[in-house]
């Protein structure tokens, strides 16, 4: 009987160990997963603001230009 508890108790330790690991895993991969959505986040940013930029080389104001020929 003492031994049953023994061999129960060491598989639970095995069992929480590897728990540990795979929260520890989880953890590094959330964290990762955490950075990468911040970069990615100012990466459109920095997109969005080229584009901006480049619209408003690409495209007068519509103000200024002169009003269409009519037929």
């Amino acid at each position: 009987m003492h031994t049953d508890i023994e061999q129960r108790l060491a598989e639970l330790e095995t069992r929480l160990a590897f728990q540990e690991h795979t929260l520890t895993e989880l953890s590094d991969a959330l964290a990762e997963t955490r950075l990468e959505s911040a970069r990615n986040a100012q990466t459109l940013v920095r997109v969005m603001d080229e584009l901006k930029q480049l619209r408003t080389l690409l495209y007068a104001d519509p103000g200024s230009e002169p009003p269409p020929p009519h037929y």
